[in-house]
């Protein structure tokens, strides 16, 4: 099913972010799997490692979006770039890895709440599930303005943001060329291609590996 930029600009809906604080070390929850990806604030899956993603209740903040969380004597290092109902999802992949020592493709399991404990912790823990070359968080361009302008400079995001002519964060539609946001010029990001074109897009998929069998499927 094709978007329309009006539905994906609800991506752009969310809270502003910049003064949540940090958490405190070994806060306890309970997570559980989630596996398809998405985000509130407009992060692409075609430039992260969709298997290291937290899906939690509290907003995503602008000082930096790295958590560790350990349980059953293992840890995982996740990019929390989503806002959930209540629940604190953690991608199937890394759920998986908590619970068993091994991938979702390995040796895929089905299980529901696993306690736990999480930390806040510096970005360059995370910076291996980072995929672009110049080591920044990239954005869909036409929908992540809101909560990039939340994002001052000095704060992790407001430094360290590449915006994306993508329409959407499975990376199905538009561009796969960066934009680059000048506010002396405009509020608008500009992009090679028209800011939000909803073409076809086939170069950059991303991966989703389905609950039960650990098989990657790609992302609508």
């Amino acid at each position: 099913m094709k978007l329309t930029l009006a539905t994906t600009l609800g991506f752009a809906t969310t809270a502003l972010t910049a003064a949540v604080p940090h958490t405190k070390r070994g806060a306890a929850i309970s997570v559980t799997p989630h596996d398809s990806f998405s985000s509130s604030v407009g992060v692409l899956g075609c430039k992260i490692n969709t298997d290291r993603v937290a899906y939690w209740p509290t907003p995503v903040s602008c000082a930096g979006v790295c958590v560790r969380v350990d349980a059953k004597g293992r840890s995982v290092f996740l990019l929390k770039i989503d806002t959930s109902g209540g629940a604190h999802d953690i991608s199937y992949d890394a759920y998986n890895y908590l619970v068993t020592g091994q991938g979702a493709a390995e040796n895929p399991i089905m299980g529901g709440p696993i306690e736990a404990t999480y930390e806040d912790v510096d970005m360059s823990e995370c910076a291996g599930l980072l995929s672009n070359a110049n080591g920044k968080l990239g954005f869909a361009a036409a929908n992540s303005m809101n909560f990039i302008s939340s994002c001052p400079a000095g704060t992790w995001v407001g430094d360290n943001y590449s915006l994306f002519n993508i329409a959407n964060s499975a990376c199905t539609l538009g561009h796969d060329e960066e934009c680059h946001l000048d506010l002396a010029v405009s509020n608008q990001p500009a992009c090679p291609h028209m800011l939000g074109e909803q073409s076809e897009l086939t170069t950059a998929p991303v991966w989703n590996k389905v609950y039960g069998t650990g098989v990657s499927v790609k992302g609508q």
